[in-house]
């Protein structure tokens, strides 16, 4: 079984507080399913095009718990204190074998 990586990269960030409230909810949420956190953070530096936005790679053993993970109670409780305090685009990605 492949791993899978939930990849976001956040566009906007309109209330951070909102952000930080949602992490501490968001973070256990994905544990409990294995998630593993990888990278968090700002580009070191951004090429052909790219965007500097902060970007967040958490590791999964596979497709099937990320999709569980994302959507679980605890996660869809985290979404909703996240609210609309931000733009982000967040896909999961099977890695390859």
């Amino acid at each position: 079984m492949a791993k899978a990586y939930w990849i976001c990269a956040y566009r906007s960030v309109r209330d951070p507080e909102a952000l930080a409230a949602y992490g501490k909810l968001a973070g256990p949420a994905l544990h409990k399913f294995g998630g593993r956190m990888i990278v968090r953070g700002m580009p070191a530096q951004v090429y052909d095009g790219g965007i500097s936005e902060r970007t967040v790679v958490v590791e999964f053993d596979s497709v099937e718990q990320a999709i569980a993970a994302h959507d679980s109670p605890a996660y869809q409780e985290a979404l909703r204190v996240l609210g609309e305090a931000n733009d982000r685009d967040l896909r999961i990605v099977e890695a390859i074998e």
